[in-house]
């Protein structure tokens, strides 16, 4: 591989790239023949920062290979004029630039992040044909030259600033970046701009303090503790620093941490939206990020106003833990000094507890001196818990944003056995230790937090009056009940009547002269009358508090707003008052309406006179009478000798459903004097329902009964069919069509004809016989059929032992008609 030309040169023979842009001046002045002298200026001064350019380029490969150099004298054992006589002869055998070897020769001596991120760079572009490209396409071996050039540089360098420059010079243009930032953290989780490159210095001056609480992409790479990547910066609506000179241009914000601290953050800054990027160029930014924060760690640091350290001044020592420890002896409260623990590859896996102030208290009973010292994970290993306070701790110091919790759940295992407390929880983060604070909630101060939200709750204010003294104590609850300002002067017993109202004057004579003079506990409501004008009604209880010669001492007691129960039970009497008005109006009207029923429909009916037929029937009303209904049935001779058979059951129960049967039930004997059949009459009987009744719905079944055929024509208009008991056979009518009553404005209604044999019986009924709330109709119907079958030597008989071993369970009105051929 041959080596790469850059301006200028350095003693050691090296060679390092130079800054993308850069342009040679010509000879001399660098300006043309015949240029004026603002060109022949602005030429020397191109001139002039390609010299500083280059001089700094030389400057940054010395240093790489005074790294090798370093190695070579460490491995071999030579001085240092023999490692530089090494270098030059192993890098004319390889056919590279001293350069190129000399970061061959610290990356297998570190094996670090720099290390695998340049290798894994070179098995991408070179070793691995179907892998994706990565960003840039320089040449696969340079890859290791630019990231120790930047290494070497930053460790050269004296402020951020000229890392932030190194970095994008050396190992960012070639990826595609434009622009880089450098954060650090504050210990209020501030971030300051503490070195920038390929931003402006307008820009870089209005970013140079990003203040708590303000998201940012560097904001969310610090909280989250993760690499954040935006394809496009104005899409994702995330302010950051460059966004309106790259409005489309994708960011990479990666946190710089070291030990699982989190000292700053590296944002790269593209002009364009960015792709996905390759595994191998996320290792290499991590790796930039990790040089960072080594660059960063060794900064003093900053609170907001850029002064060093929390609160304005540095702590003593490497990690201000024994100050800390200092200043956690002064907290009344128990508390820990934690600093970081680390694992041989520099990972955090543990705190160790530096320091246990004077009131810490070990759950398990263990002195101080065994808890000092100790790993926090193997002290108490239920941090790692459900609690999540390990995370929470860990948190803290990676990103030094405080955390405070009220009523958090401690567990502790003394004898292996868990051991949870309530406790309020402080976290934060000073220099590189930690300070948790905890104050466990005893039983004496939840119960007085207890009692003071009982009394809030029950409107209830405590007081004691000294009646020596005249000294006065009220409970804060009592200044907001009376009224008054916390700076007014509690009201005496003895003046609580010039407060109320003056009919309760007497009330309170009598409540004070049992308390004061009978010395007994009492108890009294009255009306107070507040300085707003609001009136209150208001309970007090008082007990006296006798001294040691059983004279009385003090008095103490409490006073409880009782209003919203005054007016419940006012509003509750008045409710009674309409309930039991409206109760006896129901009752009055269920009573009428039950006469009304049974005048029209006895429970029993005298025999009727029809040659050659038995008729009976049943009428068994509701059980209560707020469900009487409308059931009803007829059985009459007509004048042709016929007779009219029907039940129906008119929709509802009341006053309305009574007033409707009776208009059914009589319209239906008028027109069955026409001699019309029973589809006929139900045809004009549901044109009276749906025209001359207030929206009344019922259903029907209508028969004519021919004693010289004994022929029964028969129609339904929606009501179960009749059944016909023949010998010891008992079966239901055939389920003619027939809409119910007053549905529609006209209906059609099928008839049957029936010829009936000596001894044959046809019962109708209601749905009331057989109507249950968890079984069929055609299951309870079946139970009937059952019933029907027994024998009986009578036809009352019959319906007797029908409506006895009925099963029906909805306490509706039930009607039952029975005709035996004799």
């Amino acid at each position: 591989m041959s080596a790469p030309r850059f301006p200028g040169g350095d003693p050691a023979g090296a060679a390092v790239p130079a800054a993308p842009g850069t342009a040679l001046p010509s000879p001399a002045d660098g300006a043309p023949p015949g240029a004026s002298a603002d060109g022949r200026l602005a030429a020397t001064v191109e001139r002039l920062r390609g010299e500083v350019r280059a001089a700094q380029a030389a400057a940054e490969g010395r240093a790489l290979i005074e790294l090798a150099k370093g190695v070579i004298v460490e491995r071999l054992g030579c001085g240092p004029a023999q490692a530089a006589r090494q270098l030059a002869e192993l890098a004319d055998r390889a056919g590279v630039s001293r350069l190129e070897l000399a970061a061959d020769v610290v990356n297998q001596a570190a094996r670090d992040r720099m290390a695998e991120a340049a290798d894994a760079f070179v098995r991408t572009a070179v070793g691995d044909p179907a892998a994706p490209a990565p960003a840039a396409q320089a040449p696969a071996g340079l890859s290791a030259v630019r990231l120790r050039t930047a290494e070497g540089a930053a460790l050269s360098a004296g402020d951020t600033q000229s890392v932030a420059e190194s970095l994008l010079r050396h190992a960012l243009e070639p990826l595609g970046a434009v622009a880089v930032a450098i954060w650090t953290t504050g210990p209020d989780t501030s971030l300051s701009l503490r070195g920038h490159a390929g931003f402006g210095l307008d820009e870089a001056a209005r970013w140079h303090y990003v203040p708590p609480g303000v998201t940012t992409a560097a904001r969310q790479a610090l909280v989250g503790r993760r690499t954040v990547r935006y394809a496009s910066l104005a899409a994702a609506g995330v302010p950051s620093i460059g966004r309106a000179r790259h409005p489309d241009g994708g960011r990479v914000v990666v946190p710089a941490g070291t030990g699982g601290r989190v000292h700053g953050v590296l944002e790269v800054c593209w002009s364009r939206p960015l792709d996905p990027l390759p595994q191998a160029v996320e290792r290499q930014l991590e790796a930039l990020a990790e040089l960072c924060a080594h660059t960063l760690e060794a900064l003093p640091e900053a609170s907001p106003g850029g002064f060093p350290g929390p609160g304005g001044f540095p702590f003593p020592g490497g990690d201000g833990a024994s100050a800390l420890a200092g200043l956690s002896d002064g907290l009344y409260d128990p508390a820990l000094v934690l600093t970081p623990h680390l694992d041989e590859a520099g990972k955090l896996v543990d705190f160790r507890i530096r320091h246990a102030n004077a009131h810490f208290q070990d759950p398990a009973g263990r002195p101080r001196g065994s808890v000092d010292g100790a790993l926090l994970l193997e002290a108490y290993p239920a941090t790692a818990g459900g609690g999540d306070l390990f995370e929470r701790i860990e948190r803290v110091y990676a990103t030094g944003e405080p955390f405070r919790a009220r009523r958090v759940r401690l567990t502790a295992l003394v004898d292996q056995v868990p051991l949870a407390s309530l406790a309020d929880i402080s976290i934060s983060r000073h220099g590189a230790s930690v300070l948790l604070i905890w104050r466990v909630e005893d039983e004496s101060a939840r119960l007085a937090s207890l009692l003071q939200h009982a009394q809030r709750l029950g409107r209830v204010g405590a007081f004691e009056e000294d009646v020596v003294t005249g000294d006065i104590t009220w409970h804060g609850q009592l200044y907001e009940l009376f009224g008054r300002g916390p700076a007014e002067r509690p009201v005496a017993l003895r003046e609580l009547a010039a407060h109320a109202h003056p009919d309760d004057a007497d009330t309170i004579r009598r409540f004070l002269r049992k308390v004061l003079d009978g010395r007994r506990v009492a108890s009294t409501a009255f009306r107070m009358i507040r300085h707003d004008g609001v009136t209150r009604h208001i309970r007090v209880t008082a007990e006296p508090a006798l001294g040691p010669d059983g004279g009385l001492q003090a008095v103490r007691g409490a006073y409880q707003d009782i209003s919203a129960q005054h007016w419940t039970e006012v509003a509750l009497t008045a409710t009674r008052d309409r309930l039991a008005a409206t109760e006896e109006a129901a009752e009055e009207r269920n009573r009428l309406t039950l006469q009304l029923q049974h005048a029209i429909m006895p429970p029993a009916k005298p025999p009727l006179d029809a040659p050659g037929l038995d008729v009976a029937v049943r009428y068994r009303p509701a059980e209560s009478e707020s469900l009487v209904g409308g059931d009803w049935y007829d059985a009459v001779v007509l004048p042709s000798k016929k007779v009219l058979l029907c039940v129906g059951d008119v929709a509802g129960h009341g006053v309305e459903a009574a007033t409707g049967m009776v208009v059914l039930r009589n319209a239906l004997r008028g027109l069955a004097v026409t001699g019309a059949g029973p589809g006929q009459l139900l045809s004009w009987l549901n044109s009276v329902a749906h025209h001359l009744t207030a929206q009344v719905t019922a259903t029907a079944v209508c028969g004519i009964y021919d004693p010289v055929t004994r022929s029964l024509r028969w129609a339904r208009a929606g009501h179960l069919p009749p059944v016909l008991v023949r010998g010891e056979e008992a079966d239901d009518l055939p389920l003619l069509s027939g809409l119910l009553l007053g549905a529609l404005a006209e209906a059609e209604y099928e008839e049957a004809e029936l010829r009936l044999e000596p001894g044959d019986t046809v019962l109708m009924y209601t749905d009331g016989l057989v109507e249950r709330r968890d079984t069929a109709v055609h299951d309870s119907v079946a139970q009937l059929l059952t019933v029907a079958r027994q024998p009986s030597d009578s036809l009352e008989r019959r319906l007797d032992q029908l409506l006895a071993r009925s099963r029906s369970d909805t306490d509706d009105d039930t009607c039952v008609v029975g005709v035996r051929v004799s």
